[in-house]
């Protein structure tokens, strides 16, 4: 087979420049105009002009003026952008895996690591406008609450039936407790909705296998599919691989109206504690 014919050839050929996919990862977390761009990636002048004509030429990019003296534009992503992200996702995920790590699949990670840094580092960043999809496939903003939103973002969670757990799963480090989590967010939901605070879970299970557990277990608020990896890529979230899908790992974001970040609970070893825990630091929030 030629290149000519090669999938991968081809698209090599459009991210094949490291930077292409830096410039892919800073758009998706809402770093859109050529200044913040060159501040953020340290790059020259000259090679992110390139870059970014090269990027809209391939239909990655495209430019959304918002200046017209002097001429001035957003980078935005392109549905083929869009379609690179379980890309940067699943890199990310095998960086942190096999060249940061040591290798073994787990589904948390140490206080310590760079992963658990990274995440701590999103406290008094903004959440980018986003939607996911709902399990009546309806695409909602998960962060459009006037109050607090607490977002806890967990592996997955299945209704009883032919939509079984992974081979497997109890065997992979902080995968289990995703009942105990939601169920747990279900009976504290009246004392979040009094603190003011939203709860909304998130995982990249697809909406339909969400909608069941949610009808199951009688959740009170919505479970919402990233399955496009939007929410993963643009905060650089934790996931691991199982059952040949990206999952996201446990943690919980409690965002404020502002759509700023105001805490960041990762790694969570304990599901049912943590859900105390965020409720105290809505009400401290709050106060």
């Amino acid at each position: 087979m030629s290149d000519a014919d090669c999938a991968i050839a081809l698209a090599a050929g459009v991210v094949g420049d490291w930077w292409t996919l830096l410039i892919v990862r800073e758009v998706v977390g809402g770093t859109t105009r050529f200044d913040a761009l060159q501040r953020s990636l340290g790059v020259s002048r000259k090679v992110l002009a390139e870059r970014l004509h090269r990027l809209v030429a391939d239909g990655v990019l495209h430019r959304e003026p918002y200046s017209d003296r002097p001429p001035r534009h957003d980078y935005l992503l392109t549905a083929a952008g869009q379609g690179l992200l379980p890309v940067l996702v699943a890199l990310q995920d095998w960086g942190t895996r096999y060249v940061a790590g040591d290798g073994s699949l787990t589904a948390t990670s140490a206080a310590t690591s760079p992963e658990s840094r990274r995440v701590q580092a999103l406290v008094g960043t903004q959440v980018p406008a986003m939607t996911l999809t709902a399990g009546s496939a309806d695409e909602l903003d998960p962060f459009s609450a006037d109050g607090w939103t607490v977002a806890y973002c967990f592996p997955g969670a299945f209704a009883p039936g032919p939509q079984a757990y992974p081979s497997g799963w109890g065997d992979i480090p902080g995968a289990g407790g995703c009942t105990l989590e939601s169920t747990t967010y279900r009976d504290r939901a009246p004392d979040f909705a009094a603190a003011g605070a939203a709860v909304v879970g998130i995982s990249t299970q697809r909406p339909d296998q969400l909608a069941a557990f949610a009808e199951h277990a009688h959740l009170p608020f919505r479970l919402l599919s990233d399955q496009d990896n939007r929410l993963a890529a643009a905060l650089r979230l934790p996931t691991f691989r199982a059952a040949g899908s990206l999952r996201l790992k446990r943690l919980t974001l409690l965002v404020d109206g502002t759509r700023t970040v105001r805490a960041v609970q990762y790694p969570v070893p304990d599901p049912r504690a943590s859900v105390a825990e965020a409720l105290s630091l809505v009400r401290a929030g709050q106060g």
